[in-house]
C-alpha cells in the first residue's frame, strides 16, 4: 500500500487473478481500487486478508498503467470507508455509495447479494436487496457478518443496477 504499486493476487475462493491498488488495510479486510480485465477502474473491493494468496507487484503493471493513463483513467482516491471491522465497513460503504455487494463464498460460492444496508446489529446485516432485473425486494434479508468474505461498491454493475432500479420505495 505504501509503495502505491499495482498489485495482483489470488484468493482461495477463485482461480482468477485480482488486480489493482491497495488503498487501506485493516485488521481483517483491506480496500482495493479494482482494475478490471478490460484494464479500467471498476469500483472498490474489500477482501479478507486471510483469503489472499500470492500477493505481488503485477508483472504487467507497466502495460496496465500506460493503458489506464492513455484512456484518461485516474486512480480513484480512497473513499471515506472504515475497515476497522465488518460492520463499520458495511455502514460506511452504504453511506458513500448507493449499493453495496456482499459475498458469502464459504456458504454460497457463486452468489452475491446487492442492496442497501438497513442495519448492522448483533453480528447480523439487514440488507434490502435489488435483483438482476433492477427490482427491489419487498423486505430485507439477514446475513451473518462472520460469513461475509468480500464486499464491493462503486463498480460498473452496481452503478448500472442503481441507474435502472433507482432508490427503493420501501426501506424494509
Amino acid at each position: 500500500m505504501r509503495s502505491r504499486q499495482f498489485v495482483r493476487f489470488n484468493r482461495r475462493f477463485e482461480d482468477t487473478c485480482i488486480r489493482g491498488y491497495v488503498l487501506d488495510v485493516g485488521p481483517v479486510f483491506f480496500l482495493l481500487s479494482l482494475v478490471s480485465d478490460r484494464v479500467r477502474f471498476d469500483g472498490f473491493e474489500c477482501f479478507r486478508i486471510a483469503d489472499v494468496r500470492n500477493l505481488k507487484r503485477d508483472p504487467y503493471a507497466v502495460f496496465a498503467e500506460a493503458a489506464l493513463k492513455k484512456r484518461g483513467e485516474r486512480k480513484p482516491e480512497k473513499p471515506r470507508i472504515s475497515i476497522v471491522n465488518t460492520g463499520a465497513l458495511l455502514i460506511s460503504a452504504n453511506r458513500v455509495f448507493p449499493l453495496v455487494t456482499i459475498h458469502r463464498e464459504r456458504i454460497e460460492p457463486d452468489v452475491c447479494h446487492i442492496g442497501r444496508v438497513l442495519k448492522v446489529r448483533n453480528g447480523r446485516l439487514s440488507l434490502l436487496e435489488i435483483d438482476p432485473r433492477a427490482q427491489w425486494d419487498d423486505s430485507a434479508t439477514e446475513h451473518r457478518l462472520s460469513e461475509i468474505t468480500r464486499v464491493n461498491f462503486g463498480g460498473d454493475y452496481e452503478d448500472a443496477l442503481h441507474i435502472v432500479g433507482g432508490k427503493p420505495a420501501k426501506q424494509g
